[in-house]
Parts: structure tokens; sequence; C-alpha cells
């Protein structure tokens, strides 16, 4: 069945599931047990399709970027002297030394000596420049923070990033009356760069088999692993060995509205979150929250009767909350007291910074008794929030945080 096809068939769950819910809702509002469990089903159905749409788009767009050329087409005259000039990490006699290192287990003196100016500090190698590309872009399709944020790039070390701590206003002036100074104030933020890594192991059978493909296996597992870490801290990280995430209680979003239960959300409280946002920041803002927050609050309709919660029918756009887009990730908290169970706002105010040089070492001996082969691979990279008020999240009762 086809993205379009699983799409369509999810708009029909969905309009069954409201023409359910429209039958069969008493006036209290309450479903009885039996149409409760009904009803589930139904919904069951609808988020079990909206997966499943999810993980063919990604294997889509991935497949894609795979398939794509490994080199530029020659566009200019032979023998013009406008070649374009690699070098280091971006050659590719440096490529083809590096999966050679990484395939053998012994490699001759020559190779390893090619590859000098990608050696890091622990013995591992830094990737192609080509590769480090494909790792990124595959991090992007596991990783759904990173096609929120913004993405930065350093070399090494922190990075100062200013910031307006309190803005100017203007003022009336009588006439011939003095002007008032009214300057913006600068504060800093300072991103660093964490270093997040995991181990890879192939047995000794795939990897001497020239069939397999090492550079799409270690791809899409490094992308895996990291990228779910990578969500993990964005969302929930407390600054301690890791990036700060947005929602930590210092330095994260703004509380912009408080549920009045922990463990429902209405559709009042949502309006609520919705303009605590300044009007610039909703023109780009996106709904994020998990599976089980979106389940509860499909149910709910504005005060013309419309549902909230509308599903796209259109590839790779995602269903809408209020005319803006949701985002669903497991790293968002569950409907529970003080959580903070749904996040909304502009999230290319979340700054990511990735230090350059993602890196692969080869375990020869750790594992071999096993038969296998191990690759330890890392990367550093840190985040925060540069401007709080651009997020604001919705808070279940029982925290004392008051909406700011």
């Amino acid at each position: 069945m086809t993205i379009h096809e699983l799409r369509e068939k999810r708009a029909k769950a969905w309009e069954a599931a409201k023409a359910f819910l429209d039958a069969h809702r008493p006036a209290n509002g309450i479903l009885s047990a039996e149409d409760d469990t009904v009803y589930s089903r139904m919904e069951q159905e609808i988020t079990d399709l909206g997966k499943e749409i999810a993980r063919l788009e990604r294997q889509e767009a991935l497949d894609a970027e795979l398939n794509k050329p490994v080199n530029k087409p020659i566009t200019g005259q032979p023998m013009s002297g406008t070649a374009e000039v690699k070098t280091g990490r971006a050659t590719d006699e440096y490529k083809s030394n590096f999966w050679n290192v990484m395939r053998t287990k012994v490699p001759q003196p020559h190779i390893v000596n090619a590859l000098e100016t990608g050696k890091d500090s622990e013995g591992g190698y830094l990737v192609p420049d080509e590769y480090e590309r494909t790792l990124v872009e595959a991090l992007e399709e596991e990783n759904i923070f990173r096609s929120m944020a913004k993405i930065i790039n350093t070399a090494s070390g922190d990075r100062k990033i200013p910031m307006v701590a309190t803005k100017g206003t203007a003022s009336w002036i009588d006439e011939e009356g003095a002007y008032l100074e009214s300057d913006d104030s600068f504060g800093m933020i300072s991103i660093g760069a964490y270093k997040l890594g995991t181990m890879i192991k192939v047995s000794e059978e795939l990897l001497n088999d020239s069939v397999f493909k090492l550079e799409d296996y270690i791809a899409k597992e490094f992308a895996r692993r990291i990228g779910n870490k990578e969500e993990e801290a964005f969302f929930n990280g407390d600054g301690a060995g890791k990036p700060l995430g947005v929602l930590a209680d210092n330095g994260g979003a703004q509380v912009g509205a408080t549920a009045v239960s922990a463990t429902a959300i209405t559709a009042d409280e949502l309006m609520d979150l919705f303009y605590s946002l300044n009007a610039p920041y909703r023109r780009s803002a996106v709904w994020t929250m998990n599976d089980a927050t979106i389940k509860g609050i499909r149910k709910l309709k504005d005060n013309n009767g419309q549902y909230l919660w509308q599903p796209s029918l259109v590839a790779n756009t995602p269903d809408t909350l209020l005319g803006r887009p949701i985002k669903t990730s497991a790293y968002m908290p569950t409907m529970a007291t003080a959580a903070k169970a749904v996040a909304f706002g502009d999230f290319k105010y979340y700054w990511i910074a990735d230090r350059q040089g993602r890196s692969f070492k080869r375990l020869n001996e750790l594992y071999a008794a096993n038969g296998q082969v191990g690759f330890l691979g890392s990367q550093c990279v840190d985040g925060k929030l540069i401007l709080p008020e651009a997020i604001k999240v919705l808070k279940m009762k029982g925290g004392t945080s008051e909406p700011q």
C-alpha cells in the first residue's frame, strides 16, 4: 500500500471515529465503558496508520539520500584549470583509505599514513566529508528535533552567542524635549560540545562479504542510536554532560498555560497555550507532544464544533492542531502531575551546535572470540534554547510554576 493510500485510509478512519463520537457522546461528554472501548480501537487504528506513514516517509527519504550520486558530474571544459581541488577529508584518496581501515584488521602502513590528517586523539579517524553529510542527513531523518531546530557548525571549543536580554522602547517627547536613552542590553549564551558515542558490532562474515555495504549499515545504525539519544537530550537534558533540553526548568521554555487536571487537557487550555505565544513566533510555531497526548486531544472541539486535530492528506505534511503542524516524539512527557506535556513555539530558537568531525574506530580484538568486529562511533554536540519566550509549554496540574 502506498503512502497516499495509507493517508486516505487514515482520513476515512478518522471520519468514522468522529461520526462514532458524535453519535454516541452523551450530554455530559463521557462515553460509556462499552463505547469507549470501541472508540479506543478506532483511535488505535488511526495511530498505527500514522506511525506506518511516518516510517515509510523516513525510509523513502533515507533511500533517496543514499541513492544519490557520490560524485558531482564534470561540468567544466577539460584541462580548463577550473576543476575543484579537494583537500584533507574531502579527497577520494582519504575516503578510500578510511573504508580500507574500517574493513581491514591490519591495514598497510601507507593506508594508515594517508589518514593522518583525520586521526583523532583516541586512535580513531574522522569520517570523510562526503560521508559526514550522509550521517547528518540520516540523523535528521531519525531525530525530529533536528528538523525543527537551527543547526550551527563549530570547529572546536565553546561558541558565544549574543542575545537580547532587555529591549529598548520609544517614548513621547515634549516639544524641544530631550530624548530618553533606551538601548537594548545583550547577554551571552555559551554553546560547547558534549561527546555522544555508540558501539556497533558486525560479524566477520558480513564484513568480509563484498556485497555487504558497511557504509550504509553504519550510517543507519549510527543515526538510529545517536539520533534517539540526541532527541531525548534536546527535550529533557539537564545540561550536565549533555545539552540543556527545551523542557528544562531553568533555561528552557516558559510555561504558557497550566491544566486544571493532571491527566487531561481541555480545548480551552490549548487555546490559552496558543495565544500565550507572541504573534511573531506563532507564524512558524510547531506543536510537539507524544502519541498518548495526541490521543487525549483527538476528541476535543473548538467553539464552532470543529475538531481541533486534523489529519494530513498530503505526503510529507504533518497533521495540524489549530492550523499549526504537530510533531510527535516519544521523549515528550506523558500527561501526569506537573509534567510539561505539550510544547508550542518556534523551535528555530533552539540552537544545535555540531562540532565538525564525527569519528570511527575499529576494535579488532575485543569481540574476536565471538567472531565479531566492533566499531566505536562518536560525535560532539550541544544544544540550548537561546530565546525562552519563543516556545511555551502546557504544564499539567500539580506544579508550582505559574504562567509567565
